[in-house]
């Protein structure tokens, strides 16, 4: 294919579409104030002539890259998917491009990562949950960028959050589990250093019960990173020494789903031998079989809103107020959970 011998630019467009060089940079930076048939002859001239803005030229003349950073510590398995999928959609449709980083639950790593993207001067910066190292916090302080924590929701945030009480969210786990009956009931959850959405879980489930008058012995409780595998390796193992547990509390979905595979390995049926609940609601969790039974992290909403808050705080670059949104969670109990039986 033969390369144009001319650069094209913004006036190229204008031609191509019979409108001004201000009309096209109104489609570029503001498409909801021009005029539907307007919007898509210049759209249309956009593709004709492939014309791409130059955003390190915009970011030079003192203009804002129209970017976001979003830091989440994995994106294997379905764990921040419909999160990450829902803010890209929300501030794309507000003009904005994402860029994604991820850490792999090392808040060492997440500190270069967040220096990284800094140095290409985005607008804004989005994280996951509310463990982060001094080195994160300090940088973040000393930049004059909105900064939103999602996922987790704390009323004493050292920075604005929207996101679930994960404390709430292993309340709602473990009473579920008690108001079926269970006792003899084994946690399996991951690392929590580092980690402050399976800590906050861990922390509720272990004081329900503990209230309730049960104590968890030490061979009950084991751990897990987010891996279907290892999570089947380690339930394995728990429940073949331990045949008297009736029920299974999980850190989240992917931790629940290893766990499920591991009890019908071994012969057990589900629910009327063991009962799981993981955290999460995932995507496909309702679909599994049996289908899951889990506390509901509104992942989609959080990202939706935590987009929405970052393009506005860029809008309204005077405001420093710290934003705390809680996202309430729900029970949603399915096929995996049903009454102990007794003995």
């Amino acid at each position: 294919m033969k390369k144009q011998s001319y650069k094209v630019d913004i006036f190229s467009v204008a031609r191509a579409a019979g409108v001004s060089a201000a009309t096209v940079s109104r489609v570029m930076n503001h498409p909801d104030l021009v005029n539907p048939t307007t919007l898509r002859k210049v759209e249309k001239a956009i593709r004709k002539t492939g014309y791409v803005r130059n955003r390190a030229a915009q970011m030079i003349h003192g203009r804002r890259s129209a970017t976001l950073g979003l830091v989440v510590p994995t994106v294997n398995y379905s764990i921040f998917a419909e999160l990450v999928q829902s803010f890209n959609e929300t501030v794309a449709d507000l003009g904005f491009t994402l860029l994604l980083a991820t850490h792999g639950y090392d808040l060492s790593a997440e500190y270069q990562v967040l220096r990284k993207l800094l140095e290409h001067r985005v607008d804004g910066i989005a994280l996951i949950g509310l463990d982060h190292s001094d080195d994160t916090y300090r940088l973040l302080a000393s930049q004059d960028v909105p900064v939103v924590a999602a996922w987790s929701f704390s009323g004493t945030s050292r920075i604005s959050c929207i996101g679930s009480d994960n404390r709430e969210a292993g309340q709602v786990a473990a009473q579920h589990m008690l108001s079926l009956g269970h006792r003899r009931i084994g946690l399996v959850f991951p690392p929590t250093e580092e980690n402050d959405r399976a800590r906050d879980r861990l922390e509720a489930v272990e004081t329900v019960l503990r209230d309730a008058g049960i104590e968890i012995p030490e061979a009950w409780r084991v751990r897990s990173p987010y891996s279907v595998a290892q999570a089947k390796s380690v339930c394995r193992e728990l429940l073949s020494e331990h045949r008297g547990l009736t029920a299974l509390i999980c850190g989240n979905d992917i931790i629940a789903q290893g766990a499920m595979s591991s009890a019908m390995q071994l012969g057990l049926r589900i629910p009327q031998n063991l009962s799981i609940v993981g955290i999460g609601d995932f995507a496909g969790s309702a679909d599994m079989y049996p289908a899951l039974s889990t506390v509901q992290i509104p992942a989609q909403k959080i990202g939706a809103q935590a987009g929405q808050y970052l393009v506005e705080s860029i809008a309204n670059s005077d405001a420093t107020e710290i934003v705390r949104r809680k996202i309430e969670v729900a029970l949603k109990p399915r096929a995996t959970t049903g009454q102990a039986v007794c003995g």
